[in-house]
Order: structure tokens, then sequence, then C-alpha cells
């Protein structure tokens, strides 16, 4: 992977407005780092709150070779029958040693992976998570805390922790980086001194 770094985010309908924005913001805003919009079809989808997004491309993994990373974006819609299936792309990049990470619902789409059987990992809550997919491989490996919890290249947060996700995500992404870094969660530390 090359020193520029380019991050995919999955949008489904319904996804939650407020679980990506620090992440995709500081990472393209402090890091120089590209940012692109996937849905599982290239097809427009609706946020939480109904704002519209046209996406840059679909989630099928061939015309996603150029990413080094992957964030999953919760929605309701994850926890429904009615979710896509992301495994193929989410499990590429991992394979390839890119950055997956996964917040609020968008965690069922790693777990259906089979991203978390080796990766301490977190989401909603130990119940919520066993709710929708009772049989995920690594349920052991569960930490059921507030914040992000990163295991090597695998994120995930809770929906209530954008910002230690979006740090999580970066540290993963970009070792070296640990000064900005450092400022950066500094920044973020200040609300809630």
């Amino acid at each position: 992977m090359t020193d520029s770094k380019t991050i995919g985010f999955v949008f489904i309908d319904g996804f939650a407005d407020w679980e990506y924005g620090l992440l995709s913001a500081s990472a393209s805003e402090w890091f120089a780092t590209r940012t692109l919009s996937l849905t599982p079809t290239g097809e427009a989808v609706r946020s939480m709150s109904g704002f519209r997004l046209m996406p840059d491309r679909g989630a099928d993994p061939a015309e996603n070779a150029d990413l080094d990373a992957v964030a999953v974006i919760g929605s309701d819609v994850w926890a429904t029958p009615r979710a896509p299936d992301v495994s193929a792309l989410l499990r590429t990049v991992e394979e390839r040693g890119g950055v997956v990470g996964g917040i609020c619902a968008g965690t069922l789409a790693l777990a259906r992976a089979g991203l978390f059987e080796q990766a301490d990992h977190t989401s909603n809550g130990r119940d919520w998570i066993l709710k929708h997919e009772p049989d995920y491989a690594g349920a052991a490996r569960y930490r059921d805390v507030p914040h992000a919890v990163a295991d090597g290249r695998i994120v995930s947060a809770p929906g209530s922790a954008p910002g230690t996700f979006a740090l999580a995500f970066l540290e993963a992404l970009l070792p070296g980086r640990e000064e900005q870094l450092a400022e950066m969660r500094a920044l973020f530390a200040r609300e809630y001194s």
C-alpha cells in the first residue's frame, strides 16, 4: 500500500448521519486521505434524516481494488432480513492487509463476514449483537465497552462512539502518525473534560 490512503465508506438506506463524519472529515482534512462513498449496488440511498447520498461506486470488490480500508456505517436495515451482503468486499480488503471497520449496526456486516472470529470487537451491546447474530464466529471475543475496539486491522464501535471509532480507525490505517493522532484525540477530548 502506498503512503496515500483510500477509504471506502459503505452506506445503505437509513444510514446514521452522525457515525461517519468525524472519520471521513478527519481523514480527508488532516491526513490527505481519499474518501469514497459506496452503496451495495451503486444506487442512491437516504440517511436516517432523509438526506440523499449518491455514491461514488458500488461495493463489488472488482471496482474497489484501490481501497486501503473500508468502514461500514450503521443503519437499522443491517439488523433486518433486507440487509445486503457486503462480505466479499470486507474480506477482500482484509485479505490484502487493509483496515476494516464497522460502527453500530454496521458491525453486523463484519460479524457475518467472519471478521470477528480472530479479533476482539464491540458493538451496541453483547445482548444486541447476539440477538441479531446468535452464532457468529468470535462471539467469545466480544468486549462490552462504550468506546471503539481495534484489534490489528479490525475496528468496531457502538453507534454512540463515532469519536473513538474515527481515532481507532485512523490509528490502524496510519501507523507512524501518532503525533497528529494524539492532537486529534486531545481536540476531541476537550468536549468531555
